[in-house]
């Protein structure tokens, strides 16, 4: 059995890792620069840069709060049981405060250059017609859940209806404490095992579906972008609704001629915002395939780019004849899938994170 002494020797060994990875004065300065430029009068000429001022203050303030209190409170709690050992209200507070300190630490996992950053996430349906269209369907759902979750905002920037049922493909904008950090855990193929609701004859099968992530770039780093190395085409939008949908050439879609990247924009209300965003989703892109040149690219990016088939998957689900979900690179594993396929991932992201990958 776990002693009191260890637990608190094991809560200052957390925030050891926490204080060797944060840099409180760097911290401090920022919110101080961010005071002042907030303080502008100006600022609400630009409502999207303010929000963004006042999100990255917002956030830079509760994780400098988070660990001072957690800081205090352990110092506390460390007089406190010093005093009165057999204390059972010290007892459950220490077990309360080293499940703070636990969840704490997974802040040092977060130590990448884009991690802290918005995050645009892409679903992709693999071969297998509709039953694949469904799979990439019921991922959107699972992601739009995790965010939900975390709080965060999920909008569709732009999504491609199936035929018959599911989506060909869909790219959101998720806006959050350290999205990108979080979702390139998610980046590779998604297996999906079941009983087919579109086979009469009830057989099992199984599809397929890729997931890509990339960072938000800030728009003070620099990418450069030839118009002469843009296509830059319009079309008809072709979402489920929506007042402008079908009715004018509002979608646009920007192919980067020298690396064939392609991006497309169509859930916004004119061209003009739709190619603003095709233009982030564009720069986003080129600047990660910018860094994954640099860093020869790593296994998750790799993992990205294979064939959406069997073989390369970074995760499976199975529903049938038992219900299982398990990261083939981790091996952690969870027989609720009804829970994961509802947001439930933390567990997977975490531990993919911890890998150091």
């Amino acid at each position: 059995m776990i002693t009191q002494n260890e637990i608190l020797s094991q809560i200052q060994n957390d925030i050891d890792a926490i204080n060797a990875c944060v840099d409180i004065d760097k911290i401090n300065t920022e919110i101080a620069e961010l005071n002042e430029k907030t303080a502008d009068e100006k600022l609400w000429d630009d409502p999207d840069v303010a929000r963004k001022l006042l999100q990255k203050k917002s956030n830079l303030e509760k994780e400098l709060a988070d660990f001072n209190s957690l800081k205090n409170d352990y110092k506390n709690l460390v007089d406190l049981y010093q005093m009165a050992p057999d204390d059972a209200d010290i007892a459950h507070a220490i077990d309360a405060l080293a499940k703070r300190a636990n969840a704490a630490k997974f802040i040092t996992l977060f130590q990448g250059p884009n991690d802290n950053n918005n995050a645009f996430l892409f679903i992709q349906a693999g071969a297998g017609g509709t039953e694949a269209m469904d799979w990439a369907q019921m991922l959107a759902r699972m992601y739009t859940r995790w965010a939900e979750r975390h709080n965060f905002d999920c909008n569709v920037v732009d999504e491609h209806i199936g035929d018959v049922a599911g989506i060909k493909s869909i790219t959101f904008k998720i806006d959050g404490d350290k999205a990108y950090g979080w979702l390139k855990a998610e980046i590779g193929v998604h297996r999906l095992v079941r009983i087919s609701p579109f086979n009469a004859n009830g057989k099992r099968q199984t599809s397929f579906a890729s997931v890509d992530v990339w960072p938000d770039v800030d728009d003070n780093i620099e990418i450069e972008i030839n118009e002469k190395d843009l296509r830059i085409d319009t079309y008809r939008s072709s979402g489920a609704g929506g007042q402008h949908v079908n009715k004018t050439d509002s979608a646009v879609r920007i192919t980067h001629i020298p690396t064939n990247t392609v991006v497309t924009c169509q859930n916004e209300r004119s061209q003009f915002q739709n190619k603003d965003m095709a233009m982030k989703i564009l720069r986003s892109r080129l600047y990660e395939l910018e860094l994954k040149k640099r860093e020869e690219q790593d296994a998750a990016a790799k993992a990205a780019q294979k064939k959406i088939e069997w073989g390369s998957q970074i995760r499976n689900y199975v529903l049938y004849p038992y219900q299982l979900v398990k990261d083939v690179r981790t091996g952690v594993e969870n027989t609720d899938s009804n829970a994961v396929l509802d947001g439930d991932l933390d567990e997977f992201m975490l531990a993919y994170l911890q890998q150091g990958n």
